[in-house]
Formats: C-alpha cells, sequence, structure tokens
C-alpha cells in the first residue's frame, strides 16, 4: 500500500476536472462540457505547433466544435499520420469555428518562443468568428489578454477533443507553411523536416548560411558575445 500511495500524484486544484495524470489517457468532450455546466458555451481549445524548429513560425489555432458533428478520429495530432492529420483537417474546417495566427521568425527573435507562441494563441482565439465564452489551452499558460476565461490542461491535445482539433489544424497548416517555404528556399529541406534541426538542416546551414525564415536567437544560429 505504502508503494502505490508513493506513486499517486499530487491532487489537483478543487476546481480541476482532472484528479490524476497517470493510466491511459484519451481525448474526450469531457472537459467542454464541464465548462457547459458552469454556464460557459461556446468553448474553444486552442494549441500551437512549432516551438522546437531552427525555422519558421509558430503557429496556433482555435477550434469550437459543434458537439453534434465532431469528427471522428480526434488525437494529440503527434499521435496522427500525416494523411490521417489531413483528412481531418479538412473535416474540422467543415464541421467547426477555427481561426488560425502565427507568430514569425523574427517576432521570435524579438521577445522569446514561450512569449511569441502565446501572443498566436491569444490572436487564434480574439480571431474566432464566434467569440468563445470559456477556453482550454494545451500545456501551462493561458495568453493574457482575453475576452474570457479559461484553462490550462497539461496534454491537453491528447485529453480534449477542441484541443486536439486545434492541435491538427495547426500542425498540418505548419507543415504546408514550410513545405511552400522549401520551394522558395530550397537549400535547406524545409519540406522534409519542417524546420527541426535534423542532419540536413544543419548540413544546408552550414553551406549556405540562414535564411530570413531562421531564427537567429536559436542554437547553434545565435551568436552568442565572447
Amino acid at each position: 500500500m505504502v508503494c502505490e500511495l508513493r506513486r499517486m500524484p499530487r491532487s489537483t486544484s478543487p476546481d480541476s476536472p482532472m484528479l490524476f495524470d497517470e493510466g491511459p489517457i484519451v481525448p474526450t468532450f469531457e472537459l467542454e462540457l464541464i465548462a457547459r455546466r458552469a454556464g460557459h458555451w461556446p468553448v474553444a481549445g486552442a494549441d500551437e505547433v512549432g516551438r522546437g524548429p531552427l525555422a519558421g513560425p509558430v503557429v496556433a489555432a482555435a477550434v469550437i466544435l459543434d458537439p453534434e458533428r465532431i469528427p471522428q478520429g480526434l488525437n494529440d495530432s503527434k499521435q496522427l499520420s500525416a494523411a490521417r492529420r489531413e483528412a481531418l483537417f479538412i473535416d474540422i474546417l467543415a464541421t467547426a469555428t477555427v481561426s488560425i495566427a502565427s507568430s514569425s521568425a523574427a517576432r521570435i527573435d524579438i521577445t522569446d518562443i514561450r512569449k511569441a507562441s502565446l501572443d498566436a494563441m491569444r490572436r487564434a482565439i480574439c480571431g474566432l468568428a464566434v467569440p468563445a465564452s470559456y477556453v482550454l489551452t494545451d500545456g501551462l499558460d493561458v495568453p493574457a489578454g482575453l475576452a474570457c476565461p479559461g484553462k490550462a490542461v497539461v496534454k491537453g491535445d491528447a485529453r480534449s477533443f477542441s484541443i486536439a482539433a486545434a492541435s491538427i489544424v495547426a500542425k498540418v497548416t505548419r507543415d504546408r507553411m514550410m513545405a511552400r517555404a522549401g520551394d522558395v528556399f530550397p537549400a535547406y529541406g524545409f519540406a522534409a523536416h519542417a524546420g527541426y534541426g535534423t542532419a540536413q538542416h544543419r548540413a544546408g546551414i552550414e553551406k549556405h548560411g540562414p535564411c530570413p525564415l531562421h531564427r537567429m536567437s536559436f542554437r547553434p544560429l545565435r551568436r552568442d558575445e565572447a
């Protein structure tokens, strides 16, 4: 019994709908319904992709799902194949209210990746054609400056259908952007790695130097002062 107790996570705050972080995680619509029962509707899910790459923007999406038309198979975008993400992207845009925003590499360099990510998420949420009454965000932060309350959900893209939908929209959008960037800057192979620091990408930087899409505040691009 002692060993089992030691494995239990610390309890969450009283208003948290999640009691445990262990065990299988399956996305559902339960967090949205909890907010609805508390008087908040509609509920938006928001997520961003692209914090880690050496090049390209960070892209955020906000999605308000229609409870009667939730696409089948929603999940964390990282758990889906590219083909499945593309199919769900089409379904989400056809059935939900969606907004997308991005922060460029230049914006990331001027601020930092966390601030740029939250700003993109804030703009995506504020850009929804139907204003959200409540927002569920993936991770640890809710962007400042929203007109409604919200809750950050750890592993939210694996827990909430709305956040999962936002992660899919953001991922597909960013991948398409980086594929087009590869046509403009073919030396780096952006379509293959979406700006992440692969061997191919680093070799391209070593041979050709950075392009305007590179994040100069990121190592190994950053020029530290001596």
